[in-house]
């Protein structure tokens, strides 16, 4: 496979929402904050989290801890909203790597290079890379925020990096996201195929802004990737 070209060489994966739920990530983090906030304003817990979770998954995603005070009757400041915005990206993520996200990649290492390109917050997406235990099967990872913020998706810049370092073209590559906000935008840009995994829990679900925003291909289950792939390698 690896001598022709024409061929995808590389597979490349977003992280959140495309190898595992974002969503189990928010709850894992929404809990950590619950703590936190129910010590600091001699709350019960339980009540603290039913009602964070609440905002939350009603799609309140911006001001989650706002409202939540809001809800409960108490006042707050920005340093306190500041604290557990920290306490959420910073906590030990309680999430796992889903039995079919591992089956898949440990299947397509045996026949491509593998590659990982995932934006957010620095110390958060190292957590959640770590507590998924994933790094180990790609050839490449870039966290966006290591270039800079600047150079977070939509830009080219993490997949020209991948491209310089692992030495391929990009009609070799295949890019696997979620969000048609800024996914595929900068992949299509360059020459890569494109594969948008719509997973039922996602939390992004915006439509594509332009139509080069699209990815090419479209799948609900990661399990059905490797065969994809054979069918854009024919």
């Amino acid at each position: 496979m690896t001598g022709d070209l024409k061929m995808i060489q590389c597979v490349a994966f977003d992280m959140d929402d495309t190898l595992y739920d974002e969503l189990d990530y928010y709850k894992s983090g929404l809990a950590a904050v619950a703590s936190v906030m129910a010590e600091d304003y001699n709350l019960d817990e339980t009540l603290v989290f039913s009602t964070l979770w609440a905002v939350f998954t009603g799609g309140n995603h911006k001001t989650t801890f706002n409202a939540t005070l809001e809800e409960l009757a108490i006042s707050y400041d920005s340093d306190y909203i500041r604290k557990w915005v920290d306490t959420l990206r910073c906590h030990p993520p309680q999430i796992t790597l889903p039995a079919d996200s591992r089956a898949v990649l440990e299947g397509l290492k045996a026949d491509y290079r593998l590659a990982l390109i995932t934006d957010g917050f620095l110390p958060a997406q190292k957590l959640k890379a770590r507590a998924l235990d994933i790094e180990k099967y790609f050839d490449f990872t870039v966290f966006t925020e290591e270039l800079g913020r600047a150079f977070w998706k939509p830009s080219t810049a993490a997949f020209d990096k991948m491209l310089d370092e692992m030495a391929l073209q990009p009609r070799q590559c295949v890019y696997v996201g979620d969000n048609l906000l800024k996914d595929f935008i900068a992949p299509n840009k360059l020459g890569f195929e494109t594969i948008q995994l719509v997973r039922p829990n996602r939390l992004h679900t915006s439509p594509a802004p332009e139509e080069s925003a699209k990815a090419h291909y479209r799948i609900d289950s990661l399990s059905k990737l490797p065969k994809l792939l054979e069918q854009i390698n024919v």
